[in-house]
């Protein structure tokens, strides 16, 4: 490995020319990843790569615009640039040498020669499970994909997702509502929010100490073929994939045949087979994938040595004033425990209808009053045409 040398840039910390040259070459135009992983376990030295003559580059078999763009120096003059990006934007990037690019990640066929990164590296390697779906979930389904991700974030374990509408979404919201960690994996740049209403999910998940990833330059635009190639890594990165509704033809299939080619425990959450998301979770089962309706189905299923580091930091917290309540939420009042009971994760009911339900017990001021501050607290959610739906 090069020693540092001095900044390239004006006001930046200094950088490796061996990284620099990593990140030369994974912007050269028609080089793949394992084309650059392979070239790199042969010739052992990027920065000797960017250093080779005109006909070193062809005897790499590299294609003739990629060794072009090398000996002009253009792959050197993109790398300063997006570096310039990367700085100004407070993002970094990892390469496949890297001490902090995920172990895990390594283990897959096709893995990322780099990685661009916005927050802290080292959540890349902790022990995290992936959480996918549709786009158009049911209602049960944004539910239990809020829940379960809930409920496995708030016993240490990060949240994979890809930040998409929907499934995505809901995992990446459950994390955050129990205080853990997640990494969202983008199909574009990462300084390219899609979809644009994310934007400050996208910018809670960084504040809070999580990570946002993409093995796309900074700039690079949603594009569909971008979205499935992105999907080995969400399931890469994870110890296993759970599945909680999808389509027959949904993108979602793409991460699962990914964690199973890769070894990955694959889980699905059962749908109602009356409902077309409920194909692909259904399938799965029927196929081997792990039942699961709640965190103990998988947390049964981790390896034994990560359970025990987990459980060995609930002790930690439990010590704390605040122990009693890690896992446990604090009583409702009796009118908010009542029209709770009334409402369901999978089907939502209309303000009529619950008003039918609870009015030998309550008024209608106290419903209201209770919805209202139910839907506060982020235990409901109301719906177009006074529709409303559990959360979790």
């Amino acid at each position: 490995m090069a020693t540092h040398a001095e900044p390239l840039l004006p006001n930046t910390e200094p950088v490796d020319q061996e990284r620099l040259a990593w990140l030369a070459l994974a912007l050269t135009p028609g080089l793949g990843p394992r084309r650059i992983l392979r070239t790199m376990r042969d010739a052992g030295s990027a920065e000797e790569i960017l250093r080779l003559p005109l006909t070193g580059l062809e005897a790499l078999q590299f294609p003739a615009a990629a060794v072009q763009h090398i000996a002009d120096g253009k792959a050197l003059d993109a790398a300063n640039a997006e570096l310039e990006s990367l700085n100004k934007s407070g993002a970094s990037f990892l390469t496949y040498n890297d001490a902090d690019y995920p172990e895990r990640l390594r283990e897959i066929f096709d893995a990322p020669a780099l990685l661009w990164i916005r927050g802290d590296a080292t959540l890349l390697s902790k022990p995290a499970i992936a959480v996918v779906g549709t786009r158009h979930p049911t209602p049960y389904g944004s539910g239990m994909a809020e829940m379960l991700s809930r409920d496995l974030a708030a016993r240490g374990l990060v949240i994979l997702s890809g930040m998409a509408r929907g499934v995505d979404t809901s995992a990446h919201k459950g994390a955050l509502a129990a205080k853990g960690k997640t990494i969202a994996v983008w199909g574009t740049g990462i300084d390219v929010i899609y979809p644009k209403e994310n934007k400050s999910l996208a910018e809670q998940i960084v504040s809070t100490g999580g990570v946002i990833v993409s093995e796309l330059p900074m700039g690079t635009f949603p594009a569909p073929q971008n979205f499935p190639k992105r999907n080995r890594i969400i399931s890469g990165m994870s110890l296993g994939v759970l599945v909680v509704e999808a389509g027959e033809h949904s993108g979602t299939r793409v991460t699962a045949r990914c964690a199973l080619e890769q070894n990955r425990d694959v889980f699905a959450v059962p749908g109602n087979v009356t409902t077309k998301n409920a194909w692909g979770p259904n399938t799965l089962i029927k196929q081997g994938a792990k039942l699961t309706a709640t965190w103990e189905d998988i947390w049964e299923d981790l390896p034994a040595q990560i359970r025990v580091e987990l459980e060995a930091g609930w002790e930690l917290a439990s010590k704390g004033p605040s122990a009693a309540s890690l896992f446990e939420e604090a009583p409702l009042p009796p009118a908010e425990t009542r029209v709770m009971s009334a409402l369901r994760h999978d089907e939502a009911l209309q303000l009529d209808e619950i008003m039918e339900k609870l009015e030998p017990e309550l008024s209608s001021s106290e419903v209201f009053t209770a919805l209202f501050e139910l839907e506060l607290a982020g235990r409901i959610k109301q719906l177009p045409g006074k529709n409303y739906v559990k959360t979790f």
